[in-house]
């Protein structure tokens, strides 16, 4: 074992107590991170203690701090809000109430915060913790607490995780809850749109953020809303008029309906407050169209948690224990926070004071750096939104005179149509000339080609499946007749969006360069597949929708299984031989066990799990929930693995089996993939365009690329989305079974296995380095 590997067996918590405490607003979320540390902790050995009530509870102590053993964390995963409580507390911001609190701390032995709450709760915890070793020695002089004691406990340690709906705070991508408020946006909107199109109406919506506009700017990214007000970026003077001419040239374009999205911060550039009635009023006056306000308030931070939620809450709830284990009397308090796709622990008080600096510079009018101080993720949707928005009148437009074909490739995926809505604006932005190709490359060859306009993709974000068409045919088969369609319709540039099959696929086109000079142009492909099994990237367009319908599906089943008691269900999910679906649906799900190619395993495999549910059916959860990837084992079917469990399980459990089938390909795409389609798509018709003009020769007026880096893949990589050439990606696939060779997610399996009380080895090397936020800014971040 390499000197520079660091594992979790060589951690211990015995003879530590970690308290943990939701403070501020609730946000969904919540209770996975709850859940997460206090499994986290109990495996590792340490006591851990739910502070209920927030502050409150620590101030007030008695019940209000009480130990939590493995099943009080039970049933909890999927439960929206805060199930320990919240509440805003005066007298923690007393001297005298922090006393008392770390008065009942000392009294129970915890000297290890887990703070899971905003900035408030965040600045709360640190004052306490520097004030601690002071607020001791008053005990010990009021002979409240003994010397003794006080060298015990001298030292306290704190580590926050942001529970926020809004995404408000400096230093991470995401805070727990945001994405499921966007759910609940999204939800409202999509259903607002199919009202407002019957009346021809249009609809003002309010959205939470008084400070910050992250809800408003990514819903109105998701669905394609007319305008937008936020906070950060207030409109230029004469706005109003403006956007009543976007309006009404949105209804002349034969659009039934006009969204507009207001965060409830929105101001003008006198910091002035925008309200929904303004607006109203401002819409009727002018332009005497039949308005309605909806302001969607508490809606957003209710509901269940997403998908997405509950797995950052859960990484991050074990990342928060092993920062509490490793931390030495002269560590900071740290946040831990989620980077791209990378956990990473950031000082506390850095954080807290960039988050402050975002408000100063509003109120200094200093909005541009406002909307910078927010971060790159934050930047990326404001430019975004920006580029896709403002239909430029032809005479503004660049003229390129090149022609460039998106078409989907593969199965659907939620999201797909997004990405080609993206692409087509931007490219005519850009001042290409757009064309869309139905049924992939079947179509292709058949000629099914033509040009699409600004207007045609209107609506399309939140369409699911794939409105072009798309077929798995690869190009191979039909090389002539493609070469002739793009030689016909001067195609320059490529743009495919799909899965294993359009990966195959740009390796096919690159290949034939060699015999056809009509390849030899740009080509670009966005990974696009339920099953996230495309190498070069860690997440794929469409993969968040199909989890967020494994997880529904499951919660249900849970629910089903509680209600008659000793109950097992064997659930077969998709993926091919990607085991990503099961592993991180089980992981939200709460699973017991989640058997994927990619972990070999055997009959004495099988027989432990059944082992570990009957000794589960002795406590007070009586149920089991097991997923299986669909390839997982060629002898070991769902058949045979449901056989086997109501065989061992007889008199202790029964057993159900379901396959959940192509319910995980359908649906409205997530707001995570409409978001991640939309920027990814932006990004590469930006990239295409560099190249356009890199390989444009003027001696032919021809485009010629030949090279490598001219037939890329755009994906996410730990923290970046990257350009990778498709031949250098070769390499790392496994062509056979259509998955990368190595794949991150399989870090999260220990997670996984540890949060359902199995004995595992977990390698937590990848923990443990403190950063810095200001090099964090300075970094190329090209976040989610």
């Amino acid at each position: 074992m390499p000197d520079n590997k660091k594992f979790i067996e060589n951690l211990s918590g015995t003879g530590k107590c970690i308290g943990v405490l939701t403070s501020g607003g609730d946000a969904q979320g919540m209770n996975a991170a709850v859940r997460a540390v206090v499994r986290m902790g109990i495996y590792v050995g340490a006591k851990v203690y739910f502070i209920h009530e927030g502050y409150q509870g620590m101030v007030d102590g008695g019940d209000n701090i009480k130990e939590a053993s493995w099943e009080s964390v039970s049933s909890m995963l999927q439960v929206g809000g805060t199930v320990i409580g919240s509440a805003r507390c005066k007298d923690f911001r007393t001297h005298e109430g922090r006393l008392r609190a770390a008065l009942n701390l000392v009294q129970r032995g915890i000297t290890n915060l887990c703070v899971i709450g905003g900035d408030g709760s965040l600045t709360g915890a640190n004052l306490f913790r520097e004030e601690w070793s002071g607020l001791l020695d008053e005990l010990v002089q009021s002979g409240e607490i003994s010397e003794e004691a006080s060298q015990i406990h001298s030292a306290l340690h704190i580590v926050g995780m942001v529970g926020s709906i809004d995404n408000d705070f400096c230093g991470t991508d995401m805070t727990i809850g945001t994405d499921s408020a966007l759910h609940r946006i999204i939800e409202v909107v999509d259903a607002i749109m199919t009202t407002a199109q019957s009346h021809q109406r249009t609809f003002v919506l309010e959205v939470m953020g008084r400070h910050c506009g992250y809800l408003a700017l990514v819903s109105a990214l998701a669905c394609g809303a007319d305008w937008v007000l936020i906070p950060e970026m207030p409109p230029k003077d004469g706005w109003e008029e403006q956007m009543c001419n976007k309006l009404s040239e949105n209804r002349a374009d034969k659009k039934r309906l006009n969204i507009i999205i207001v965060a409830e911060g929105a101001i003008d550039q006198s910091n002035k407050p925008i309200t929904t009635e303004l607006i109203k009023d401002l819409v009727v006056r002018c332009l005497g169209f039949d308005t309605r306000v909806t302001i969607l308030g508490h809606v957003q931070r209710g509901g269940t948690p997403s998908a997405f939620d509950r797995i950052l809450a859960s990484r991050m709830g074990v990342e928060a224990v092993l920062a509490l284990l490793e931390a030495s009397p002269g560590t900071p308090a740290c946040v831990v926070s989620l980077c791209g796709n990378q956990a990473v622990r950031l000082p506390l008080m850095e954080c807290v004071q960039m988050t402050q600096e975002v408000q100063k510079a509003m109120d200094e009018k200093r909005f541009e750096d406002a909307v910078r101080l927010r971060g790159r993720s934050f930047e990326n949707n404001l430019n975004t939104y920006k580029l896709l928005s403002h239909r430029k009148i032809d005479s503004e437009l660049p003229h390129s005179s090149f022609n460039v074909a998106v078409l989907n490739v593969g199965a659907p995926a939620a999201g797909m149509n997004a990405a080609v809505r993206s692409a087509v604006r931007v490219g005519i932005t850009e001042g290409h000339t757009m064309f869309a190709v139905s049924d992939g490359f079947e179509g292709f060859c058949k000629g099914q080609i033509k040009e699409i306009k600004w207007g045609d993709v209107g609506g399309w974000t939140g369409q699911g499946g794939s409105l072009l068409g798309t077929k798995r045919t690869l190009p191979a088969k039909h090389i002539d007749k493609i070469a002739e369609q793009m030689r016909i319709h001067n195609i320059n540039a490529l743009l495919v969006i799909g899965g294993f099959e359009a990966f195959e696929s740009l390796l096919q086109l690159f290949d034939a360069r060699s015999r056809y000079e009509e390849f030899c142009v740009p080509m670009c492909m966005l990974p696009a597949t339920i099953s996230n099994n495309v190498s070069g990237t860690d997440l794929s367009i469409g993969a968040d929708t199909s989890l967020n319908a494994i997880v529904e599906t499951c919660d249900r089943i849970k629910q089903s299984a509680s209600g008659t008691k000793r109950r097992v269900f064997i659930i077969e999910t998709m993926g091919g031989y990607c085991g990503y679906l099961a592993t991180v649906g089980a992981l939200a799900a709460g699973a017991d066990a989640a058997y994927i190619y990619e972990e070999p395993f055997d009959i004495r495999d099988l027989q432990s799990n059944v082992e570990h549910l009957t000794e589960k059916m002795k406590t007070s959860i009586q149920r089991g929930l097991v997923l299986r990837n669909e390839n997982c084992s060629v002898n070991y079917t769902t058949d045979f693995i449901y056989q086997l469990y109501s065989e061992e399980g007889k008199g202790v459990f029964d057993c159900r089996k379901n396959v959940l089938g192509h319910m995980q390909q359908g649906g409205s795409p997530s707001p995570f993939d409409r978001n991640f389609g939309t920027k990814i798509s932006a990004k590469a018709m930006q990239w295409i365009s560099k190249k356009l003009k890199e390989c444009y020769r003027e001696d032919d007026g021809h485009v010629f690329a030949n090279t490598e880096d001219s037939a890329c893949l755009l994906g996410m990589r730990r923290r970046a989305l990257v350009f990778q050439p498709v031949i250098q990606l070769k390499d790392e696939t496994d062509f056979v079974h259509r998955i990368p060779k190595e794949q991150w997610w399989l870090r999260l399996r220990p997670l996984m296995k540890i949060l359902a009380k199995y004995k595992t080895s977990y390698d937590v090397s990848d923990s443990g380095q403190l950063e810095h936020i200001i090099r964090l800014r300075t970094k190329d971040i090209s976040a989610i």
